[in-house]
């Protein structure tokens, strides 16, 4: 995980373009705490691109079925599906 100041978006913007390139997202920090993520134009085309297909896919799932649930129904789903560890950070 790269994590670096977000002044360093101002002052090595070149360094910080590199290090997305060739490592992937650069978390950017403001007074020690996570401001935002900065990733290069595919990555994002990527994430977005999964996210559109998941999407889809639920719609078509969706649509072959009248049964539908809550979104408490889906989170407790996925807490279980965690276990109990990651379930707590939820």
């Amino acid at each position: 995980m790269n994590i670096r100041p977000v002044s360093d978006l101002k002052n090595r913007y070149t360094d910080i373009e590199r290090q997305v390139i060739e490592d992937g997202p650069v978390i950017l920090t403001k007074n020690g705490y996570g401001s935002m993520v900065v990733m290069s134009l595919p990555q994002y085309e990527r994430l977005r691109g999964s996210i559109d297909a998941a999407l889809d896919a639920a719609d078509r799932q969706a649509a072959t079925t009248t049964v539908r649930y809550t979104h408490e129904q889906v989170f407790d789903s996925i807490r279980s599906g965690l276990g109990e560890d990651h379930a707590q950070a939820l």
